[in-house]
C-alpha cells in the first residue's frame, strides 16, 4: 500500500499514469461508437457463430470493437503489420537507404518511423476495404449485415476505419512518450481486459443456472491462476552468465577485480512475438474477406480456427521465429563481447573476443528455444482445450500471455521511476524481478 501512495507523491509519475488512464478511456469510448449503416443484430449473430475462429479472437483482441464494427475496428493491427514488414526489410538489408538511416542515429530512426506510418496508412486502407467487402458480401442465413451497400457507404466506412487506425496509432505513440509502458501494447491490453467484467458475470450466471457446476467453475478459476503464475515465473526468469573483471590501474587507484553476471532473459521478446504472430495470421483472413463466398476463401477461413492443426502449427512457427528475430535485433553478442573485453571483463573458462561472443550466442539460442516453446505452449494449449471441451471462459492462452506480459512490463517501468527517485519499489520482499531465477544451460 505504501508503494501505491509513493506513486502519487511523484508529480511526473502521477501525470504519466493519469495520462495513460485518460488515453485508454478515449480508446474505449471510440471502440463503442459504431459505424452507421450496419445491422447490429445480424453482426452480433455473425460474431457469435465465429467465436472459435480467428475472427472471434480478433474481436477479443480489439475489445469488442470489431464485433460492434466501431470506428476503431481495425485497432493497431495495420500498424503492427507495417512494423513487422519494416523490421524484416531492415534485417534483410533489402533497401540500402534504410541501412543508411539506421546508422544516422535518432534522426534516422525518426525517418524510418515516418516511413512506417505511411505504410500503415496503405495497409489500413487495404484491410479496411477487405473487412467492409466481407461484411457486405458475407452469406448469412438471416438479414443482411449492411443495410444499403452503396459506393457512399464503402467510401465513408473505409475512410472512417483508416482514420480510426491512424488515431489509435498516434494515441499509442503518445502513451509511450508521455505515459508509462508501451502504448501499442497497453491499447491491446485495454481491449482484452475491457471484456473481462462481462465475461466474469457471464461465468457466474452459468453457475447460477447450473449450466456448469460450482466445482467446475472453481477448477477453471484455479487453472487460470496457475497459468498466470507459471507465465510470471518464466517471463521473469533469467540465465545468469558469470563475468569476472580483472584488476587494472586507473591513475593511482587499482580498479576492477569484481565478479558479476550478464543476465539474459529466457523470454526476451515478452509479448512482442505473440502480438506479431497474431497480427500476421490476420493477413490471410483479410485476403479471403474480399470474396468470402468463394470456395477458396471459405477453405482459407476454415483453417483460421483455433482447433485447426494447420493454424496451430503456423502459429507456433511464427512465435518461435519472432522470438529469435527479436533477439537478433535487440541483442548483439559481438558488441557484448567487445564491451567486456574493453573493460577487462571475461567469462571464466572462455577466452575474450570471438570465443566469448560465440559462447553468449550459444547460450542465447538455447534459452530462446526454451522460452519460445513455452510461449507457444501457453498460447496454443489453453485455446485448444477451451474449444475442445467447451470451457466457457473469456481468456485463452494468447490473451493471458499478452495481459500478464504487458502488466509486468508496465509495473517494471513504474518500479524504475520509483527507484530512480529514491522510493522503495514494488518488489521489496518478492522474487518477481527474476534475480532469483537461474535457468541452467
Amino acid at each position: 500500500m505504501q508503494q501505491i501512495t509513493d506513486i502519487f507523491k511523484i508529480q511526473d509519475l502521477k501525470k504519466r499514469i493519469f495520462f495513460v488512464l485518460g488515453a485508454l478511456a478515449v480508446y474505449r469510448l471510440g471502440a463503442s461508437i459504431p459505424i452507421p449503416g450496419i445491422n447490429t443484430a445480424a453482426l452480433q449473430a455473425l460474431f457469435e457463430s465465429q467465436k472459435g475462429s480467428l475472427l472471434g479472437f480478433l474481436d477479443i483482441f480489439s475489445g469488442g470493437a470489431l464485433g460492434r464494427f466501431s470506428i476503431f475496428s481495425m485497432g493497431v493491427m495495420p500498424y503492427i503489420n507495417a512494423s513487422i514488414i519494416m523490421s524484416l526489410v531492415q534485417g534483410a538489408h533489402i533497401f540500402p537507404v534504410l541501412d543508411r538511416l539506421q546508422k544516422e542515429g535518432e534522426s534516422g530512426r525518426k525517418k524510418i518511423t515516418q516511413f512506417t506510418r505511411v505504410f500503415t496508412l496503405f495497409l489500413a486502407a487495404f484491410q479496411s476495404l477487405g473487412l467492409t467487402m466481407a461484411l457486405t458480401r458475407m452469406d448469412t442465413s438471416g438479414p443482411a449485415i449492411v443495410t444499403n451497400p452503396t459506393f457512399g457507404f464503402y467510401f465513408v466506412t473505409v475512410l472512417t476505419l483508416v482514420t480510426g487506425t491512424i488515431f489509435v496509432m498516434w494515441l499509442g505513440e503518445q502513451i509511450t512518450e508521455r505515459g508509462i509502458g508501451n502504448g501499442i501494447s497497453l491499447i491491446i491490453f485495454a481491449g482484452i481486459v475491457g471484456g473481462l467484467p462481462s465475461a466474469v458475470m457471464g461465468m457466474i450466471e452459468l453457475i447460477r443456472v447450473d449450466e456448469i457446476s460450482l466445482i467446475s467453475g472453481i477448477l477453471i478459476f484455479a487453472m487460470v491462476l496457475a497459468i498466470v503464475a507459471f507465465v510470471i515465473w518464466v517471463e521473469t526468469a533469467q540465465r545468469k552468465i558469470p563475468v569476472q573483471y580483472a584488476q587494472r590501474m586507473v591513475g593511482r587507484k587499482m580498479m576492477g577485480g569484481a565478479s558479476t553476471f550478464l543476465p539474459l532473459k529466457v523470454d526476451q521478446s515478452g509479448v512482442i512475438a505473440v502480438i506479431f504472430a497474431v497480427s500476421l495470421l490476420s493477413v490471410p483472413y483479410t485476403i479471403g474477406s474480399f470474396n468470402p463466398n468463394a470456395a477458396w476463401a471459405q477453405k482459407l477461413m476454415s483453417l483460421m480456427n483455433h482447433t485447426s492443426i494447420i493454424y496451430q502449427l503456423v502459429y507456433v512457427a511464427l512465435i518461435v521465429f519472432f522470438c529469435y528475430f527479436y533477439n537478433s535485433v535487440s541483442i548483439n553478442p559481438k558488441d557484448l563481447a567487445e564491451n567486456m573485453k574493453k573493460w577487462g571483463g571475461f567469462i571464466p573458462g572462455i577466452r575474450p573476443g570471438e570465443p566469448t561472443a560465440n559462447h553468449i550466442e550459444w547460450v542465447l539460442n538455447r534459452i530462446t528455444l526454451g522460452g519460445a516453446l513455452f510461449v507457444s505452449a501457453i498460447a496454443v494449449l489453453p485455446d485448444y482445450l477451451r474449444a475442445k471441451f467447451n470451457v466457457p471462459f473469456y481468456f485463452g492462452g494468447t490473451s493471458l500471455l499478452i495481459v500478464v506480459g504487458v502488466a509486468l512490463d508496465t509495473i517494471a517501468q513504474t518500479e524504475a521511476h520509483l527507484v530512480m527517485r529514491n522510493y522503495e519499489g514494488f518488489y521489496k520482499n518478492s522474487k518477481i524481478k527474476g534475480r532469483w531465477f537461474n535457468v541452467g544451460s
